[in-house]
Parts: C-alpha cells; structure tokens; sequence
C-alpha cells in the first residue's frame, strides 16, 4: 500500500520539470511516451487499491467504492485520532490527570506515630521541663506549645492572636502545625518527605544543669535505637526524614562524655545527622542542621488577622531613635557593656534593663513590645548563643534591626530573611563597637528618613514569615515560618533523592 503513493510523490515533480524542458527542446517523443508511462502507473495503483480493498473487506466492489467511511478505516488505522485510551491506557492516565490535579503532588509528608514517651508524655510532668524554676513549662506548654492567651496589654497587642510564647517550645509548635499540614499520607512510599516528632528540646531541658551524662543521653539512645528499626527508615537511612529538636544547636552537641559539660549528644549519632535537623539556632560545622525563626508571641489564624497588625505597626508613632532591651551577658566579650553604655548616654536611646531587681520586665511581653514599638531601630547583640528571639519580636514591632555580627542572623536564617541584609537591617561590627568606639547614635542617625521607610516596610512585609500560625487552627489561609521550613525540608529530600549535592549553601528561598 505504502509503494505505489511513495513512488509517485517522490517522481512526479521532478519528472515534469524534465518533461517541461524537453518540450522546448522539441522533443514530442519523450512527452508521448512519458504520459503513457504514467498512465500504466495509475492503472496499476487503482487496481492495486481496489483489489486489497476488496480482499481485506466485506461486501461487493460497488459498496467498497461508495462509501467512503469503510475506505478511511484501514487508511488511518496507524494514527491515534480517536480521544478514548485504550483499556491498558486508561490506568495510567487516569494516574496521570490525579497527579497532575493534585494540589499536594510534590508536598506529600508521613508523620511517625511515635510513642508517647518520645513526646506528648514529656509534657506530663511540665514542672521538670525547667526545673530551676517554680512553675516551669507548665503555663507554656498549653494551647498547643503556644503558651496562655495574652490580654491587649494597654493596646500593645490587637484583640487575637497573642500568647505568653516560650522561645524554647518549636518542637511542639511545629508538632502542632503538623497535625493540621493538608498534605499528610498514611502511606511512607508516597511521601516527599517523613517528619519525626521527637521533643528533643522539652527533654533536655529537664537535665541542662544535670552532672550525669548517662541521664542527659538516655532518651535520645532510646529515640534513635527505636527509629533506626522501622521499615521507613530503612529506605534511605533517614535522609528523606527531618525532625525538630526545638532549641539551639549546641544543646545537642556534647562531645565529650563529662556530665559537667552542656547538653546532650543527639545531634552527634550517625542516624540524626542522616535525617535535616530543624533548630532555632543552627552550627555551620553541622551540615545537618538548620535555622528556623523563634517562636514569637503571635500567633495569627487568618491572612486579616497578619494584615490588620501589619497595619498597626505601619501606623505607629516612634519615639526613639533606637532602643536596646537586655542586660550584660558573660562569655559573650564587652559588646553588651559598650551597648549599654552608649544607650545611656544618648538622649535618642531607650533602654529597657534586664538584670537584677529589673528583670521581671523582661519577662513581660507587653513591656518588651511597647519598647520596639516605640522605636525606630532595635539593637540586637547576640545573647547567651549568637542568636537572639529578641530578634523576631523586634521585626513583629516593625521596628529595624541592629546587628553587631553577621552570624547574629545572616547567616542563619538565610530561608527567611531576604539576600540583601541591608535591605532590613543595620550590621554594625562589634569590633568596631567595642576596639574603635564607633558611635551608634551616629551611624544609626545618618540613614536618611527616606531610606529609614523603606527598611521599616521591608521589615513589616517580613511578619508573616517569621511568625507561626495558630497551632489550634485549620483556618490558616497564610504562609507562615512552618510553610516556609516545610517547602525548604521537601527540596532538600528531593535532592538527595537526585544525588545532587548536599551542602549548607542549599538551605535557601
């Protein structure tokens, strides 16, 4: 079937061209016997197709050649016309469509069911979670690690969304979220990502000043002998899982096996560093772990609950220059005296004192946040680690943050933050601080106003990222510091899955 066309389209233009020239030559032969010569060819596909037509269907010669439709049949028999799949197609693309209908394809996450001991049962005993203290976690550990609801405190807050937030309650917080992530699976082979909820920060907060490293390590042996048996483990041996200790870094990286010394070791076993670590604070020697913001005091359900507060912040009215909001720390150089001692003497500073008699305002959130409100730059030096959770509730004041070193917050919160520092932010160097006196009235006084705007609404558009939802709700319509984390989690798994590689400088937006 496929000759007789072949010949005859390949032949024919070129053939008449010669036939053309021969013409004007005079040539009449050459025509004669050329017209005939395709007259023999046509006759021979004519009766070529009719009698294949013929054999190959049913009927007489006359209904082959009078219906058309009987004719294109065997014609297009080789082409795909016809929208219908095949009963071995229509598995596979009706798989398709679901995948490519999907909303979660790509951000699918198993959650262990762990057993309790792991979490939930640690929040029983809520005293023993801070021992050197009366009360200790109890009051923060309820409403879902989000701590009791806080009032207006004179009109410092708005009416929703406010609790008495412990820094230190991420591996709950982000436990909470979890639970209401709209993408979980029962189903470990589907998943992009699998997250353990192990409390690692509520369990070493029962022994941080504990002098027997045995009792600091022991939960942790358990937790990490009891994943390293389950089948989903053994996947990947962990590099598809992530969990959320919930404190800094090097609560969990004793070296040592001196119970004098700090922490405990679960940051150290080969299954943790297999698995991405989710910390407060992060160690750029541990490719395995990363920074996420501290939890801060609010606590949003709804995008109109982050806009309205948005705009309360854009509106305020700010009294000072800068503030600073703390009082001297040990192990940490004189960046913290010099600071104090220039807030004091500036008539453009206010300083809220955190030590001694004066430290019960610290702990009152409406008095830290009045401070930032009223301020137009924050001073955030770093605190007993390089970090501080000052830092986030300085952004939720929109007020600008001041920097003494790059590691306070640049490079740490590199998912959250924008690239360009200085678009938020002031980094003065606590060398030039506390060796050459630089002046921070100064330095902070020679930003034009203009400029000093622009920062403050950078700032501001910041808020919804560094905060966490409503661990209660399911009514989050935002992205908050949980979505962000999550989709950073997935990419990571997602390319140890590809063999690509796998450095710190990936943990980025």
């Amino acid at each position: 079937m496929k000759t007789p066309p072949t010949i005859f389209v390949a032949g024919s233009g070129q053939d008449v061209a010669q036939d053309g020239a021969s013409a004007e030559c005079g040539r009449g032969g050459l025509i004669r016997s050329s017209w005939i010569w395709y007259m023999v060819i046509l006759a021979t596909v004519f009766w070529a197709l009719v009698f294949s037509l013929h054999s190959g269907m049913q009927g007489d010669l006359t209904s082959v050649l009078f219906k058309p439709s009987a004719i294109s049949l065997p014609l297009l028999s080789s082409f795909t016309f016809d929208k219908n799949p095949t009963p071995e197609q229509a598995p596979v693309m009706a798989a398709e469509a679901a995948v490519a209908d999907d909303r979660c394809a790509g951000r699918y996450i198993y959650m262990y069911d762990m057993p309790p001991r792991f979490n939930v049962d640690l929040l029983r005993d809520c005293r023993a979670l801070r021992p050197w203290t009366d009360v200790g976690m109890c009051q923060y550990i309820v409403n879902g690690g989000m701590g009791e609801p806080l009032g207006d405190e004179g009109g410092v807050f708005s009416e929703r969304g406010w609790f008495a937030t412990d820094q230190f309650v991420l591996d709950i917080i982000f436990h909470g979220r979890m639970k209401r992530y709209g993408c979980l699976t029962n189903d470990s082979a589907f998943a992009d990502a699998l997250f353990v909820p192990f409390y690692g920060g509520c369990d070493i907060g029962r022994y941080l000043f504990s002098k027997n490293a045995s009792i600091k390590d022991a939960l942790s042996d358990d937790f990490v002998g009891w994943l390293v048996q389950q089948p989903e483990w053994r996947v990947m041996g962990g590099r598809d899982h992530f969990f959320v200790p919930g404190r800094t870094t090097w609560d969990f990286l004793r070296r040592g096996e001196a119970g004098w010394e700090w922490g405990n070791k679960l940051l150290l076993y080969p299954a943790a560093k297999n698995m991405t670590a989710i910390l407060v604070e992060s160690s750029k020697w541990s490719p395995n772990n990363f920074a996420i913001p501290y939890p801060t005091y609010f606590h949003p359900e709804t995008a109109a609950d982050v806009i309205a507060w948005q705009e309360k912040v854009r509106s305020l009215e700010r009294e000072w220059l800068f503030s600073f909001a703390g009082g001297p720390r040990k192990g940490n150089g004189t960046i913290r005296a010099d600071i104090i001692r220039q807030c004091r003497a500036s008539s453009f500073c206010n300083h809220l004192h955190c030590g001694g008699a004066a430290a019960a305002k610290c702990n009152s959130p409406g008095a830290v946040m009045s401070v930032f409100q009223n301020s137009h730059f924050c001073l955030q030096p770093r605190g007993d680690t390089m970090t501080r959770r000052s830092t986030f509730d300085t952004i939720l004041s929109g007020c600008i943050p001041v920097f003494f070193h790059p590691g306070s917050a640049y490079e740490q919160y590199t998912l959250h933050f924008p690239p360009e520092p200085d678009s938020y932010s002031v980094l003065i160097m606590h060398s030039d601080v506390t060796g050459r006196n630089v002046s921070i009235e100064e330095t902070l006084r020679r930003i034009p106003p203009e400029r000093v705007k622009t920062m403050r609404e950078q700032v501001i558009q910041l808020i919804p990222t560094v905060v966490y939802a409503d661990t209660r709700s399911r009514r989050v319509d935002f992205r908050d510091a949980f979505d962000v984390a999550i989709d950073a989690v997935i990419d990571r798994v997602a390319r140890r899955r590809r063999g690509d590689p796998d450095g710190r400088q990936k943990w980025h937006a």
